[in-house]
């Protein structure tokens, strides 16, 4: 074990040198190890070309108190979202020499979590609440790298930019919001500690926690648990949330990884899925019910609709749960008019059918 970690310091020091002091590509060195890694040698790239040099110091500077209050009020639900989460973090790396830092989507520290050794200056240095820790300020870390690559990442020692940092380890990755941005990134630091790249694991679990808490939190009217068929609901589901005329409010990434393209510019449930979006609210009556549907790709997701609040433990879908013909059917007729935009004369031409066949189908109502 010593052996091993006295070769991977001796790696990272070969990849500084030919970036840093010879100008030459780390891949040149290193291809091996660095081929999966090239994000830090990108990030070392724009450090240098912003002027900064490896053996300057650094001062850890804390952001104005206009600009922290500007980040606190922007930061409220984040915060809010992270906080059980970063309190059930704290004991999973209780033991580790590792504790957790929040960022918002700039960098600045605005959580902290775990066993923090106040008397250790380095650990001070950065989990003071409003210091600025991003690429631009402290160079590659976790979080900078983290927020710039949109990518769960691991840095050991002197993978950081700069000497000063070169006695943290980190692993990071992004919390991105309900409407598909990045609103900060979770960090987990260890000073002179053993490498634990399995953090890594762990540190994207608690972001996926976070994001599912910020999708949760936009007011809705019905979650949409989001699976495919075969697989049991878990910590994993896409959640879909949608207000009561089946507008769409937030999704997390999982759901929108699920949804494909179709979720990039999604505005309504009807966009999405190839049924009729009322059959959700429906479902959800009947306690744990999940249903089977299709979408417009041709796809199948299993569908747990829930109302907000609901603990039920969810069920997966029953073999014969897919929504009937008619109903698939129907939709498709709904769609091709929201698409015609209410003209029934060109949605019945777009579907060969004619225009009395698409007022019985849709019982004379259209949305």
């Amino acid at each position: 074990m010593q052996a091993a970690s006295e070769l991977r310091l001796r790696e990272i020091e070969r990849a500084r040198h030919a970036v840093m002091a010879e100008g030459r590509s780390a891949t040149d060195v290193l291809v091996d190890q660095f081929y999966e890694r090239s994000w830090i040698e990108r990030s070392w790239r724009r450090c240098l070309a912003q002027g900064q040099r490896p053996d300057q110091r650094l001062s850890f500077d804390v952001v104005s108190p206009q600009a922290m209050r500007r980040t606190e009020e922007a930061s409220h639900t984040l915060v809010q979202a992270a906080r059980p989460v970063m309190s059930r973090l704290a004991r999973a790396i209780a033991g580790s020499r590792y504790f957790a830092v929040l960022t918002d989507a700039q960098g600045t520290v605005v959580g902290v979590d775990g066993a923090i050794d106040r008397s250790d200056r380095r650990a001070g240095l950065i989990t003071r609440v409003g210091v600025d820790l991003s690429e631009r300020a402290v160079g590659t870390t976790a979080i900078g790298a983290a927020l710039a690559e949109l990518q769960p990442v691991w840095l050991h020692r002197g993978e950081h930019f700069f000497d000063d940092t070169g006695c943290y380890s980190c692993a990071g990755a992004p919390v991105i919001g309900p409407h598909g941005r990045a609103v900060g990134m979770l960090d987990l630091t260890g000073i002179d500690a053993a490498e634990r790249p399995e953090l890594k694991h762990l540190v994207v679990q608690s972001a996926r926690g976070i994001e599912n808490a910020l999708a949760l939190s936009q007011p809705h009217a019905l979650v949409l648990r989001l699976n495919w068929p075969g697989r049991a609901f878990g910590d994993d589901d896409g959640l879909l949330c949608l207000d009561g005329d089946g507008g769409v409010v937030a999704l997390n990434p999982a759901a929108r990884q699920m949804l494909g393209h179709a979720a990039a510019d999604a505005v309504h449930a009807g966009d999405l899925f190839a049924a009729s979006w009322e059959t959700f609210f429906d479902a959800a009556g009947r306690e744990g019910s999940a249903v089977e549907v299709p979408l417009w790709s041709g796809l199948t997701l299993q569908v747990l609709p829930q109302r907000p609040g609901a603990t039920h433990t969810p069920r997966p879908a029953a073999g014969d749960s897919r929504l009937p013909l008619k109903d698939l059917e129907t939709e498709l007729i709904r769609k091709a008019v929201r698409d015609a935009r209410g003209n029934v004369m060109a949605a019945a031409k777009a579907l060969g059918i004619s225009r009395a066949t698409v007022y019985r189908k849709l019982g004379n109502r259209q949305r």
